[in-house]
């Protein structure tokens, strides 16, 4: 198919251009495109009909990989290349590694942003599962100067719906340094290696000088609500050493809880076991990575 009529197309240089660009159209008439991987598939369909595409390509500022004494910001721009490249995100940002390096084939990671990702925050998508996993924050900035964070139990709504203004533009995700021996990780099922996830999970845990799990932190991808919590799975990991049994005490109770659902990828019981059998072996990594192995 073939996209409505774009008025205007425009490739700012710089933040401060893209909101201004922004800002010249009333609400619903312009939007921010980031790596597009999503967007012009919706372009085409018609789902979305901009009168102006402001591409954001060219604002270098948006880009990189940060770490300062440990904390950790990547621009949103940033692309699923670069953060599946970067060693440093080993341990406790794992899981940005492990989804990174399986989102789409090889020119979806090429161009594809992280950005651009969690603000489509689309309902079968790794990313967004996994910054709320994290317990990422998003900056954002405003056309009108105003700048504010959101934690990301704040910012994803719904699938295909987030807190961010359509006058806002998505800065960056960041997270503060980790406490000592903490690790995340990631794996999704797809009906091949690098689909969709009908199935994705996502680990977070802290260790205590025990080895016993002192913070957890579970999210899941692919279920029809979007991208979501499981808090009756931290709830079990919190006080275990990650034994077997409690981590699929932990699973089992999380696909109990959580709503799944059929279509033609899976049917709603094989969802419940990819939580129990996905979510086991990504605990399982978790912990063994905030042990250091």
């Amino acid at each position: 198919m073939y996209p409505s009529v774009i008025e205007e197309y425009l490739r700012p240089g710089s933040v401060s251009e893209a909101l201004a660009a922004i800002a010249r159209y009333d609400e619903g008439e312009a939007m921010f495109l980031a790596g597009g991987q999503s967007a012009m598939q919706a372009m085409k369909s018609r789902m979305l009909r901009p009168q102006c595409v402001v591409d954001l390509q060219d604002v270098a500022e948006l880009r990189g990989i940060a770490r300062d004494d440990g904390a950790l910001r990547i621009g949103a721009m940033t692309r699923y290349v670069d953060i599946a490249s970067e060693t440093t995100l080993d341990g406790a940002f794992g899981a940005l590694r492990d989804a990174a390096a399986h989102v789409g084939d090889r020119q979806v990671r090429n161009r594809g942003t992280i950005g651009g990702s969690v603000c489509w925050n689309y309902v079968a998508s790794c990313m967004p599962a996994v910054v709320l996993g994290l317990g990422g924050t998003l900056e954002l900035a405003a056309a009108d100067g105003s700048t504010r964070r959101l934690e990301a139990d704040d910012f994803f709504l719904g699938p295909l719906e987030t807190a961010r203004r359509e006058d806002e533009i998505l800065l960056a995700v960041s997270w503060p340094a980790p406490a000592a021996r903490s690790g995340s990780a990631y794996k999704k099922w797809g009906l091949v290696r690098d689909a969709l996830p009908v199935v994705g999970v996502c680990v977070t845990v802290t260790l205590g000088s025990d080895g016993n799990c002192t913070q957890a932190r579970v999210a899941l991808s692919g279920l029809a609500g979007g991208c979501q919590r499981a808090p009756a799975g931290e709830d079990l990991l919190r006080g275990c050493n990650g034994d077997a049994d409690a981590i699929e005490r932990a699973m089992a109770a999380i696909a109990d809880s959580v709503e799944t659902h059929s279509d033609m990828s899976a049917d709603a019981d094989y969802r419940r076991q990819l939580i129990r059998s996905i979510g086991g072996e990504v605990a399982a990594t978790a912990f063994a990575r905030a042990r250091g192995g």
